[in-house]
């Protein structure tokens, strides 16, 4: 029996009268992503790298103030029952999407002027209280930021589930998460034509010690422009992704049950609808495994390369392309190819299962100490996170009630976003054990990637217990008994 397969899954007589998405339309909502892509280097490249290589701020201090944006991720939650139940602008999902995307923009532009005061209360007075005070700034603007992506990202993925149909939904997922990874080489290509990085300036001795001193004003000249430029056209790329689309495709007034009651859904009303779902928590595990599964090889790869392969930074650096282009491959292939011939859950299955085999590879690589089967492996492990990103991304935009969706998306993103810290973390921890308990630096990082293959396993374990149909029954049941004042 197919588990993805629902009784009440057939549409209602006004949803079939609605417009079906056509593939020109699945890619300029795809447009929207490709800006996420292109703004996270601005943030997660060109800030880092200035705040660490030209203004000497300590790595820590650097991470930490960028990483306020994932910290305010419980905001997803808040901001997806907003736009299920407060519309703005006339829209309940693209005016979230716009005003989001128009404050990101902006904050993003403040951020890098909190970078130069920084950089340059550093240069006059070391580490401060004034230099700690424009952290303290910098990390406000970057929480900011973080609440305006949460506000746009989530009311657009909750926008997708809207607009799609059980048949074309595959499809769309596939188009629109393979432009992210487009607009991150987009991004790429853009920013190093717009941005010839100074090297940092005059010689200075400061502690008695022989530093560089950046030469901030000829950065804020080099870089200021793209800042200007870039969110920009982000902003421009958001609003060209989802203009008219709410209006024409949106099956949300014919799906849900509360569309003449938005005023009764509140958030405390959502939480306990998420809640009192055991589907909900099972789900939640999954993801939260998985991702982190999936993103324990970031803080250490390039390191792997380096120790145990003996390669250059230039060229652990490129370690990562095999690794994204496999990436691209399977998210696009596996929305038209996969999805609609295996299913949400056995593709996901699948996936799992290949990227367990692929981080077994990547440790028989490191005992080899060949460079060539390490880029075959990371090619091959981003096919398999490309197949299993979007079989649980399929699953995820399923695993929504119509009137709560935003909400339920809201949570699906918090988990994801926790993950990717603890990914970070666990990575960085458990090299570091490794290389406390072995002599060897191969058998340190294999340790990583072994728990990696053991999360992928556990995450299939959770997988198999999500069921669809019953997380609807279970919500619908939920949603009306909240409404009737009876769910404690």
């Amino acid at each position: 029996m197919n588990r993805d397969y629902l009784s009440d899954s057939e549409p209602v007589e006004s949803e079939k009268l609605l417009p079906k998405l056509n593939l020109l339309t699945m890619f300029r909502l795809s447009l929207f992503q490709m800006g996420l892509g292109i703004m996270s280097l601005l943030t997660l490249g060109v800030i880092n790298r200035v705040m660490i290589d030209e203004l000497n701020v300590l790595p820590l201090i650097a991470a930490c103030t960028i990483a306020m944006h994932q910290f305010v991720a419980p905001a997803r939650i808040w901001f997806g029952q907003l736009s299920d139940s407060k519309p703005l602008l006339g829209y309940h999902r693209t005016g979230f999407v716009w005003i989001g995307a128009a404050v990101f923009a902006i904050t993003s532009f403040i951020a890098v002027q909190v970078v130069w005061q920084l950089g340059g209360s550093l240069q006059a007075t070391g580490w401060s209280f004034s230099t700690y005070a424009w952290v303290a700034v910098l990390a406000l603007v970057f929480a900011i930021y973080g609440l305006a992506l949460s506000a746009s990202s989530t009311p657009f993925a909750a926008l997708l589930v809207d607009v799609s149909d059980d048949d074309n939904r595959s499809k769309l997922i596939g188009i629109v998460w393979s432009m992210l990874m487009v607009g991150i080489v987009i991004g790429a290509i853009t920013i190093s034509k717009l941005l010839q990085m100074p090297e940092a300036g005059e010689e200075a001795i400061v502690n008695s010690a022989s530093v560089k001193l950046a030469d901030i004003p000829q950065l804020q000249a080099t870089i200021n422009p793209v800042f200007m430029i870039v969110p920009a056209v982000v902003f421009g790329l958001s609003v060209l992704a989802t203009v008219g689309v709410e209006k024409k495709y949106s099956r949300y007034n014919s799906r849900s049950t509360l569309v003449d009651r938005e005023d009764k859904i509140t958030l405390s009303h959502a939480l306990r609808i998420l809640t009192a779902n055991r589907q909900t928590g099972l789900f939640f595990s999954f993801l939260l495994v998985l991702t982190t599964s999936l993103f324990m090889q970031d803080p250490v790869l390039e390191p792997y390369g380096g120790e145990v392969f003996g390669m250059s930074v230039s060229q652990t650096t490129q370690l990562n392309a095999f690794f994204g282009m496999g990436t691209l491959i399977g998210i696009a292939s596996t929305g038209f190819l996969l999805l609609p011939r295996l299913g949400k859950h056995r593709t996901t299955k699948y996936g799992c299962t290949a990227a367990a085999i692929s981080s077994g590879l990547i440790i028989i690589a490191g005992f080899t100490a060949n460079p060539g089967m390490l880029k075959g492996s990371l090619l091959m492990f981003g096919l398999a996170s490309g197949v299993l990103t979007a079989g649980a991304t399929s699953l995820m935009l399923d695993l929504t009630a119509a009137e709560t969706a935003g909400t339920f998306i809201g949570a699906w993103g918090l988990s994801q976003a926790m993950a990717r810290g603890l990914a970070t973390v666990f990575g960085g921890a458990v090299l570091n054990l490794g290389k406390n308990l072995f002599p060897v630096p191969v058998l340190a990082y294999s340790l990583v990637f072994a728990l990696q293959a053991v999360g992928m396993i556990v995450a299939i374990f959770l997988l198999r217990r999500v069921n669809i149909k019953e997380f609807r029954e279970n919500a619908k049941s939920a949603i009306a008994a909240v409404m009737a004042g009876e769910l404690d």
